[in-house]
C-alpha cells in the first residue's frame, strides 16, 4: 500500500490538467476533493468553463501515453466511446509551403481523435472510479487560505452550489484552475515574489464547424491541417475526425485575421486557404450546427522554478504554469505528462521526512523539461513580425534549422520518425542535437 502523506488534497479545476492531478494524488491522500466552478455534464457535451472545447483539441501520443499510464487501458476506454484511431505517420495529411503534402508514412505511432468533451468525461470518469476523490460541481473556488506565518496552504474558501460560503481544510492544494490567479493572490499576499512571465503574443483567433463525414470522402488521409505562406496571411486549418462520423474543421487567423461565425463568411475562408483540399472535402459536406469561435491572445510560461522561495502545500499544474497557444494541440498531452511526473515524485518523496515541503520544489523543476520542447515549437510563432513578446536570440537560425530538418525528413524516413515523435512529445527537442541528426542537418544547412 501507498504511504500516506496528507489527509486532505483540494484540486481547483476539474479539466484534464486537474482531473489528472487528483487521480496522481489519490495513492497519498486519503482524501483529494475537486471544486469545479461549472456544472458538469453527465453526456459528452461542452461546457461555460472550457470557451474552446468546441473547437479541435488534440490528444498527442506522448499525451495518450501518458493517460494510459495514469489510468490502465485508458485508450480502450476512448475507442469504446467512439474516438478514431488514427496512424499517426500514415493518416494526417500535412500541407505547408514546398511540401503539399509532406509524405505520409507509417513511424510506428498511434493515437486517436475526438471531441475534447468525449476526452473529458472519459478522464472523469476513470478519476471518479478511485474511491477516495470526490468531485463538487458548481463550486467556485474564491481564495487559498495560509496558515500562521503564510509559510504553508491551510484550507481553500470558496461557494458552494447554494451560494455560501464555505472552507475546506487541505494538506496540498493544487491550482488547476487555468489563470493562475488563485495562486499569484495567494503569493502576493504571503509576501512571496510573483514568478517571471514570458509571453508570445499572437492573437490568434479561430471558427469551428462540425460536418458529418460524406461517403466519398477521401481515402487517403483521416486528419489535414494546412499551413500557411506567412508571407502572405495567417489563414490555416485542421480538419480531423471525431466520434459520430464527424469532422471537425477549425480555421485560424492571427494578428487581426478572423475566420467570420457565419456560414459563407465560412466557407469562403476555407476556399480561400492555401491549398484547395479541406475546402473541397467540406463543401458538400452536411454541416451540423453553428459555427463556434474563440480568441486567444497568446502563450504564457510563468516561470515557477526560478523562485528562491516557495510555500509548503502550494502545486500549480498545467495552464497555470504555462498556457499554449491552442493551434498547436499541446495543452492537454502536457498536462497528463505532468501528472505522470507527480505521481513519481509522490512515491518517491512519501518516505522522505516532510515530503509536502519538497514536493513543490521537485515538481516545478521535474516539469521543466515537458514544458521546454512544446514551448520551443510555439515559439515558431515569431515567424510573424507582429507577434509580441521576446523572440528568442537564435530565432533565426533555428528556423533555418527546422527547414533543414524537414528537408531531410523528406529523404529519410528516420529522421521523419524522430520529427513526428518530438511533435508528438515523445521525445524531446534535445534529439536534434544528437550526432545522427545534427550532422545531416549541418549538412543540409550549408547547401541552402
Amino acid at each position: 500500500m501507498a504511504a500516506i502523506i496528507g489527509e486532505q488534497a483540494v484540486v481547483i479545476g476539474a479539466g484534464i490538467g486537474g482531473l489528472t492531478a487528483a487521480a496522481a494524488l489519490s495513492d497519498h491522500f486519503r482524501h483529494v476533493t475537486v471544486l469545479e466552478r461549472d456544472e458538469l455534464p453527465t453526456r459528452i457535451a461542452p461546457r461555460a468553463g472550457v470557451p474552446q472545447g468546441k473547437h479541435v483539441h488534440a490528444l498527442l501520443a506522448g499525451g495518450q501515453s501518458a493517460l494510459n499510464s495514469l489510468f490502465p487501458g485508458f485508450t480502450d476506454d476512448l475507442l469504446a466511446a467512439g474516438a478514431v484511431p488514427m496512424n499517426v505517420g500514415l493518416d494526417a495529411r500535412f500541407e505547408e509551403p514546398g511540401y503539399d503534402p509532406f509524405p505520409q508514412r507509417d513511424v510506428g505511432l498511434r493515437c486517436c481523435t475526438m471531441s475534447r468533451p468525449l476526452l473529458e468525461q472519459a478522464v472523469r470518469q476513470r478519476t471518479m472510479h478511485l474511491e477516495n476523490i470526490r468531485l463538487q460541481a458548481r463550486c467556485n473556488a474564491k481564495q487559498i487560505i495560509p496558515g500562521a506565518g503564510g509559510a504553508t496552504v491551510a484550507a481553500v474558501g470558496y461557494e458552494d452550489d447554494d451560494g455560501q460560503s464555505q472552507v475546506l481544510k487541505a494538506d496540498l492544494v493544487v491550482d488547476a484552475s487555468g489563470r493562475g490567479a488563485l495562486s499569484a493572490a495567494f503569493l502576493e499576499a504571503c509576501g512571496y515574489p510573483l514568478p517571471r512571465e514570458t509571453s508570445i503574443g499572437v492573437d490568434i483567433r479561430y471558427s469551428t464547424g462540425v460536418f458529418a463525414i460524406p461517403e466519398d470522402a477521401p481515402a487517403d488521409w483521416k486528419l489535414i491541417l494546412v499551413f500557411p505562406n506567412p508571407r502572405d496571411n495567417s489563414r490555416s486549418a485542421v480538419l480531423a475526425p471525431i466520434e459520430g462520423n464527424r469532422w471537425i474543421l477549425t480555421l485560424y487567423g492571427l494578428h487581426g485575421e478572423s475566420p467570420p461565425g457565419d456560414p459563407e463568411g465560412f466557407m469562403s475562408v476555407a476556399e480561400s486557404l492555401r491549398t484547395p483540399t479541406v475546402f473541397n472535402a467540406i463543401r458538400h459536406a452536411e454541416r451540423q450546427g453553428e459555427i463556434a469561435r474563440f480568441a486567444f491572445p497568446g502563450s504564457i510560461r510563468r516561470h515557477f522554478s526560478q523562485l528562491q522561495r516557495f510555500p509548503k502545500g502550494l502545486l500549480p499544474v498545467g495552464d497555470t504554469i504555462c498556457r499554449f497557444n491552442p493551434a498547436f494541440g499541446q495543452g492537454m498531452s502536457v498536462a497528463a505528462q505532468e501528472a505522470t511526473v507527480l505521481k513519481q515524485l509522490l512515491s518517491g518523496l512519501a518516505v522522505e521526512a516532510d515530503p509536502l515541503a519538497r514536493l513543490p520544489g521537485a515538481f516545478l523543476s521535474e516539469i521543466e523539461p515537458i514544458i521546454d520542447t512544446p514551448w520551443a515549437i510555439a515559439n515558431a510563432d515569431f515567424v510573424y513580425p507582429q507577434t509580441r513578446g521576446e523572440r528568442p536570440p537564435d530565432f533565426d537560425n533555428t528556423i533555418k534549422f527546422i527547414m533543414a530538418l524537414k528537408r531531410v525528413a523528406v529523404r529519410e524516413p528516420s529522421i521523419h520518425k524522430t520529427m513526428i515523435e518530438v511533435q508528438h512529445l515523445i521525445k524531446p527537442r534535445s534529439v536534434y542535437q544528437e550526432p545522427a541528426i545534427a550532422e545531416r542537418v549541418a549538412a543540409e544547412m550549408a547547401c541552402m
